[in-house]
């Protein structure tokens, strides 16, 4: 599930009684959990954004190459093909598509941001930093691009300057629901778990019913524990989320600590069959006493 802020394309840390929290946070950091929120900006950032299943159908990219032929130094028209090319995956078309709208304006600033997003997704982070250092220097108050520098920064592990940044994003656009989880993220590291809830909240707020914001709330009411809290979180994840292993393998965190050895067994057993070789999910699995091929209710 994606949650719609530049491809608006566009990043969990994770006890009972009691596995060492320290551990499972670690787990979840390196396990490289990351969260959609957002996506290319096609052509104005106050544009509104087309359908997922509309935008990235056959046809809609049929339409906008048609438009690309009866206009083939537009540089808008390049950049709005390459933004659903990039939603449907064609990365390195996107790709292409992004370089030709440059090459026709130099100065086209979307253009940048979408290109380093592209960039940074396939871990080609010097390149990704210059195009949002480019974007920047045409738009000093452009949110997208500090936000997507901001990724970069969390990337090459750089919390201050990705948090410096986060704040930027969202004091230009105070609607920007990824930079909120993202800034979640680089305080839930720093066991600030009081402002990462807050963060998530406001991204949850701003995109309700998505598995991530939640799921890493839920994290954070452990660190505090609040398993009570983090229950009803990922109980409304799974929910919005079925596939999401690793909201089912918190929710099983949660119950163990609650002491709802079903609940914990159900949600681990989910979590197994959606990653098979997952050790954490496995040992809680067996360290709540469930037994495999038997049925548990997860609700």
């Amino acid at each position: 599930m994606s949650i719609p802020v530049s491809y608006r394309l566009s990043g969990v840390l994770r006890r009972s009684a009691r596995v060492p929290l320290s551990a499972v946070l670690i787990g979840l950091l390196l396990g490289g959990c990351s969260i959609n929120l957002g996506s290319l900006v096609p052509s104005s950032s106050s544009s509104p954004e087309p359908e997922p299943a509309r935008l990235t159908s056959a046809s809609n990219i049929g339409s906008l190459t048609e438009t690309i032929k009866n206009n083939p130094n537009d540089p808008q028209a390049y950049n709005m093909r390459g933004s659903v090319l990039a939603q449907a995956g064609k990365t390195e078309e996107a790709l292409a598509d992004f370089n030709k709208a440059i090459s026709l304006d130099p100065n086209y600033g979307q253009a940048y941001a979408n290109r380093g997003l592209i960039y940074r997704q396939t871990k080609r982070l010097d390149q990704a930093m210059g195009d949002y250092e480019r974007a920047l220097s045409l738009d000093a108050n452009y949110a997208p691009a500090y936000l997507g520098r901001g990724m970069v920064y969390k990337a090459r592990r750089q919390p201050e300057a990705a948090l410096a940044d986060f704040n930027k994003a969202i004091s230009l656009a105070p609607d920007n629901a990824e930079a909120y989880y993202n800034r979640g993220l680089l305080y839930q590291g720093e066991k600030q778990h009081q402002f990462a809830i807050n963060d998530f909240t406001a991204a949850n707020g701003l995109v309700p019913q998505q598995a991530e914001p939640l799921t890493a709330r839920a994290l954070s009411y452990l660190a505090l524990d609040k398993p009570k809290e983090a229950a009803s979180d990922l109980d409304e994840a799974v929910q919005a989320d079925p596939q999401n292993a690793q909201a089912w393998l918190t929710r099983g965190l949660a119950y163990e600590r609650l002491g709802d050895k079903t609940k914990a067994a159900g949600s681990y057993g989910r979590a197994i069959n959606l990653r098979p070789k997952d050790d954490a999910a496995r040992t809680g699995f067996a360290r709540v006493g469930g037994k495999p091929g038997q049925s548990y209710d997860t609700f």
